[in-house]
This record gives C-alpha cells, structure tokens and sequence, in this order.
C-alpha cells in the first residue's frame, strides 16, 4: 500500500538527498517539500501525509513546535544533524530519529518501522469498524495497576494524552490507560467527544461554559474545573457543530 510523505528542512541539498535514497521504496511517494515549519504546517493540513520527514532546527520554529501545533500527527521521522534531541523526539512519539548523512541502513530501518506500524494501526481500524462505535451509555472497563473499574462511558469528561498512554478522567479518578488518544478517537462517536487539540479529547456533554481565547481559540471548562484549549483548526470545527 502506498504511504504519502512531506520532507521538511530548511537545507534543500538535504531534501533532494532525502528524495533520492527514497526512490528505492516504491510504497513512499513523496508528494511535496517544505523549507520551514510555517510552510510544513499549511502542506500538512492541506495533503494530509502519513509521514512527515522532519528536522529539527529550522529557522524560525523548529520541528518540535511544528508537531505541537497539530491536532493530528502523521508518523513522524526526525532527520537531523544533532544527536542530542534524541531523547526528547520519542517522547513526542516519533517513529525514528535519523542522523545526517542519512545512512540507507538506517532508512530501511525506519521505512521498516512505518509499514509494520501502518499495518497494525490499519488492523486494528478494521477491527475497530466490525465492533462499531461505542455510545454514551456503554461500560468500558478502566484498570490501571491494582485497580480497576467499569465507568459508563458518557461519565469520562476527558481524555489526555501523556506518551503512549491516555488519562481517564472521571469523578476523582485519572487512571491511566494504555491506549493512544488516535486509538480512542478511532471508537468514540465524534458528535460526544471532541478532539480540542493534539492532547485533548473533550465530552461534549460535560462542558459547562466555553470563553474566548487569544489567537481566535477557545478555551473549555469541564464539569470538574478542567479548562481546555481547543486549537485554533478545532475551534473552526468546534464552532460548526455547536452552532455558535
């Protein structure tokens, strides 16, 4: 099956690079470039990539503050110059982390990671679409070590990302849940549960007031006190379905 991707760097001998060594991978097409993290953002939202193929240091923002303005991350391969962002670029979840010059080893490695990762995430849609939906009033058990519970669904006022697990928040509670916020979004019924921003799936039902926010966002407060920044391409959404 074939994977679309977006180079971004800002060296464009690095990009052709890049291009180059992936035409030995006929299931990467390449669909466009960008030269910094502005220009990226404005191709990601508007191709829809699976991978991005991203560096670090760019004038202006840099990769990293890129992938915090997006709702929704592609699967992401770091290629940089520097070895030292390592750490930090699989906490955001990264697929890879390549040095430059790209060694083609290492690039099959990565492509490698993308198909296998693809195909799980594409098995487990399919059996997600079998199961169906779940709805605000189906029992979903929570375990988080020792303890465990079953929570009507349209209890949760929240879900947030931390890593590759998800915080449940109901009543007192915030277990944490093995389980990415992509995974949950795939079986909640998006007219109840929002995607406010990258972090954040928020229930409809449980809002009780909504402010403005700098830079034309949102910013939502929870039965329970929570307040939550819905991003600036969520609010177009957000505004849309509510009838504001």
């Amino acid at each position: 099956m074939t994977k679309t991707a977006i180079i971004i760097d800002d060296e464009r001998l690095a990009r052709s690079e890049l291009k180059s060594l992936l035409a030995d991978y006929p299931e990467i097409q390449v669909v466009d470039e960008a030269e910094n993290a502005e220009e990226g953002l404005h191709k990601i939202d508007a191709l829809q990539p699976d991978i991005i193929f991203l560096d670090i240091n760019m004038p202006g923002k840099t990769g990293f503050d890129l992938l915090q303005e997006l709702d929704r991350s592609p699967h992401v391969i770091f290629t940089t110059a520097y070895d030292e962002y390592a750490v930090k670029a699989f906490e955001v979840n990264a697929l890879d982390y390549l040095l430059k010059p790209i060694e083609p080893k290492r690039l099959a490695d990565a492509i490698h990671k993308v198909n296998e990762t693809i195909i799980k995430e594409n098995q487990a849609k399919a059996e997600n679409a079998a199961r169906g939906l779940l709805g605000e009033n189906d029992q979903v058990f929570v375990k988080d070590g020792d303890r465990c519970w079953f929570v009507r669904l349209g209890d949760i006022r929240l879900f947030e990302s931390v890593g590759n697990y998800a915080k449940v928040f109901f009543g007192n509670n915030k277990p944490l849940i093995l389980k990415s916020l992509n995974a949950l979004e795939e079986r909640l019924d998006e007219k109840v549960f929002f995607r406010a921003n990258r972090k954040h799936i928020v229930n409809l039902r449980l809002v009780d007031k909504v402010d403005s926010y700098f830079n034309g966002g949102l910013i939502l407060e929870l039965k329970g006190g929570d307040k939550i920044e819905v991003s600036r391409r969520q609010t177009v959404k957000f505004k849309e379905m509510m009838s504001l």
